[in-house]
């Protein structure tokens, strides 16, 4: 029993070091776009499905309240957290819609989308991508090895190198917080140019 659990933290810590050698940099241009958007007033918009919309309402709370500092609150906002707006739009439309009727009502010139998809084929997530682009918003997807396709469509990829899903969500969170203390150093730490 040892060594399955020592396994399955060796393997996540594989998929977390892979994951990064080739995203390093993404993360640098992420961490500072969001940085700006929110130092022009703008706000960052997360949705996700299942344990992604988890991630997606946990990263918005990390910027809303804090994440190491503290600082004023960072608007950000999960779209998977109103129910009586995701089962309107579901009832009434059709649940493939809740994110993209979401983004037509709320996103403006200059805020920034992460889609969150283990799968990187959920029509919910794929349509509110389409909206996102369609609003020339910058878009972030975090996603594992078979959404490349839809990660390609996006001004900043991240695809995790798995298929498997824990090893997916555990990056995905390591990678929400990483960002989370990027801008927070951005804002908060370093100079100023005024």
């Amino acid at each position: 029993m040892k060594e399955k659990i020592l396994k399955e933290f060796r393997d996540s810590m594989a998929v977390k070091e892979q994951f990064i050698q080739t995203h390093v940099e993404t993360v640098v241009e992420v961490s500072k776009a969001i940085s700006r958007a929110f130092d022009e007033g703008n706000k960052v918009i997360l949705f996700g499905n299942g344990g992604s919309a988890s991630d997606a309402s946990h990263i918005a709370a990390e910027f809303v309240n804090r994440f190491k500092k503290e600082r004023p609150g960072l608007p950000a906002i999960a779209l998977n957290t109103d129910m009586a707006v995701l089962t309107s739009i579901a009832n009434d439309y059709d649940y493939a819609e809740i994110f993209s009727r979401q983004l037509k009502a709320l996103a403006v010139d200059g805020d920034i989308v992460i889609a969150i998809t283990t799968s990187g084929h959920s029509p919910n997530v794929v349509k509110a991508l389409d909206v996102a682009r369609r609003k020339k918003l910058q878009t972030v997807v975090f996603t594992g090895a078979k959404g490349e396709k839809l990660a390609a469509k996006a001004t900043f990829p991240f695809v995790v190198p798995t298929d498997n899903t824990p090893r997916i969500q555990e990056t995905h969170i390591t990678l929400g917080h990483v960002i989370c203390l990027m801008v927070e150093e951005i804002l908060f730490e370093e100079p100023r140019k005024k």
